[in-house]
């Protein structure tokens, strides 16, 4: 299994940071977690397959999350010789066919054009561990960020990673998570700015705290909190080995067993 962070931004535009993306490669799955603005641009720049994408999973429905899912498939569409062939599915939470049309209303309706590329979307519910292929499963988690926001779960091949998406502190959600082998957690907002529906350095040491993966991996930055020292609040309850990843950040999982 192979973790990549393409996109490690935020809603604040960023000149180095593309908004939310990441990408799992496990067996023959190519599962892309959320794909906000300039994540389909920086994958092709990092030189990964975009076109090779098996699924696209949506953690919630604020732009820096899904506004470039259209770049995505019309570039499947238009912008390879010959054009997809290849069946992929879109997955997201409750409501997610609904955004999909109001995409249609403003992109054009044939956005999901039957068959060019073959298109399946799936709204999982919480709990609902749903394969992908090649014993990859994808199971969403509720977390407190929007109605609709969820955190996933990859497992597959002896490997399990987590990805928070957006969400607030939730000993629940840390306990879900309990033994994963990387916790990718989002880190937005120093102290003095924390909210509710997003995490600090320390809440995201907290979370760790409770869930023991063999690394925490940390993205979604907003610029306030790069100016803080980042690992040693984390630290300060989360002794493992910590990752404050940028764009093109990868891991391949066999090396935690170094």
């Amino acid at each position: 299994m192979r973790l990549t962070t393409i996109g490690s931004g935020t809603a604040a535009p960023h000149a180095r940071r593309a908004q939310s993306g990441t990408l799992v490669e496990v067996g023959t799955v190519r599962l892309l977690l959320d794909c906000g603005s300039a994540v389909v641009t920086r994958m092709a720049e990092l030189g990964l397959d975009w076109p090779g994408i098996t699924h696209v999973a949506i953690t919630h429905f604020h732009a820096d999350h899904i506004s470039d899912l259209p770049t995505l498939i019309y570039g499947w569409r238009y912008g390879l010789l010959p054009s997809r062939s290849a069946p992929a599915e879109l997955i997201g939470p409750a409501g997610f066919s609904r955004v999909l049309d109001a995409m249609k209303a403003v992109y054009g309706q044939d956005l999901l054009e039957p068959g060019r590329p073959p298109i399946t979307v799936t709204e999982l519910a919480p709990g609902t561990g749903h394969p992908l292929g090649d014993g990859v499963i994808l199971t969403p988690f509720k977390v407190p960020h929007t109605v609709e926001s969820v955190a996933y779960s990859v497992s597959g091949h002896g490997r399990r990673v987590v990805v928070t998406g957006d969400t607030g502190f939730d000993e629940s959600l840390a306990a879900w998570a309990e033994g994963c082998d990387v916790l990718l957690c989002e880190c937005s907002l120093p102290d003095a700015l924390a909210l509710p529906t997003h995490l600090t350095p320390r809440q995201c040491g907290a979370l760790a705290a409770i869930a023991r993966p063999k690394r925490l991996v940390l993205t979604h930055f907003y610029p306030p909190v790069e100016a803080e020292d980042i690992r040693s609040q984390v630290a300060e309850q989360f002794a493992g080995p910590v990752t404050c990843c940028h764009d093109g950040w990868t891991l391949d999982l066999r090396e935690l067993e170094c």
